[in-house]
């Protein structure tokens, strides 16, 4: 059987702050719209669903974010998770200037959970708290290979 991982899929409190901060890290809208109806219901498996959508896409085109903003049923706030919850743990991209990333992130007022820490010379990383609480992580190849 063959497998490919389709997207992630995220439920956002603000579709367009959420959008604006994914794009401003580079990704780009590939699609959008507006769901409802007994398709959506039964493949999201709640009742009424309603919600807009939207599709994003690294820039190399494999991986893909969707977001979803519930309009019904109305959306949960829950706390947001840590790091060593049980879960949704992370979104995780590499990106080619960790310090250009985190200045974008800061745009949205997003910050580094604790700091920007380096891994055996191979990588420099961050968890940022994105919108809607979603930990993202950025993290910067370095030449240590």
């Amino acid at each position: 059987m063959a497998i490919r991982l389709e997207n992630v899929g995220v439920a956002v409190r603000d579709l367009e702050a959420t959008i604006a901060f994914f794009t401003d890290l580079g990704l780009t809208v590939v699609g959008r719209d507006t769901v409802s109806g007994s398709w959506t219901d039964t493949a999201v498996g709640l009742d009424g669903n309603h919600a807009n959508i939207a599709m994003l896409e690294t820039p190399d085109g494999a991986g893909r974010l969707e977001l979803v903003e519930y309009i019904h049923p109305e959306a949960i706030e829950t706390t947001p998770t840590r790091p060593n919850e049980i879960g949704m743990h992370r979104i995780a991209f590499s990106v080619d200037d960790l310090d250009a990333a985190l200045e974008i992130a800061a745009r949205h007022g997003c910050r580094p959970l604790r700091g920007v820490a380096t891994y055996r010379n191979l990588y420099k990383l961050t968890y940022v708290r994105g919108p809607s609480g979603i930990i993202v992580m950025l993290a910067q190849e370095l030449g240590g290979r």
